[in-house]
């Protein structure tokens, strides 16, 4: 086995092992006993646990960011964007269910800092723009269209959570709920909205 070959099957390793048992429950023995390579052998390619923690978790953010930034950018109807974008989280958690586990798990959407928050926000970032077209096209305030960003991504986001562990229903059909509560609830939109609860007082 060559030096990349060798350094990509203890990547794929740890990436099962941390998605097993989290970053805390890994060892570097642990990666080294089920690579059946000793330990300073994994110290070479990584220096250590940080080390090959900080590859797999890079690794997935980059192809994670990836197919969902292609779907953002790719154009067409909105709505069709945004049918693009849900189906490309749940097709991800699908051939990648080791890799967002290690980012849900170590980096929840609830934290302020994380790999996993990051990306979302990275994310939201670049619907954010999508948003505030949509917006002026329907004379709404633009100014909103980062929160509303930050709350449609986020609704994706922790669907794909829960969806991780559920894998029912199928996932177009959950990608097809996310963009009816999404798209009917944005189409919807009133201008200034208030809080009934509020008027009453």
């Amino acid at each position: 086995m060559t030096g990349s070959q060798r350094r990509e099957q203890l990547v794929r390793v740890a990436c099962s092992l941390f998605a097993e048992k989290g970053f805390e429950g890994t060892s570097v023995e642990e990666v080294a006993a089920r690579a059946e390579v000793s330990k300073p052998v994994v110290y070479e390619h990584f220096g250590g646990k940080e080390g090959i923690y900080a590859v797999v978790v890079d690794r997935e953010v980059q192809r994670l960011l990836g197919m969902l930034t292609t779907q953002l950018s790719a154009g067409g109807h909105p709505k069709v964007v945004v049918e693009r974008t849900a189906l490309a989280l749940l097709d991800y958690i699908e051939a990648n269910t080791d890799g967002f586990r290690i980012l849900v798990r170590d980096s929840p959407v609830a934290q302020a800092t994380g790999t996993f928050s990051s990306l979302i926000g990275d994310v939201a970032s670049q619907v954010e723009h999508l948003l505030a077209e949509q917006f002026r096209v329907r004379r709404l305030d633009a100014a909103a269209a980062p929160m509303y960003a930050q709350m449609l991504v986020g609704m994706i986001a922790l669907t794909g959570q829960w969806w991780l562990e559920a894998r029912e229903p199928d996932k177009t059909e959950v990608a097809a709920h996310m963009v009816n509560l999404a798209w009917n609830g944005l189409s919807g939109l009133e201008r200034r909205p208030r809080l009934q609860t509020l008027e009453r007082r």
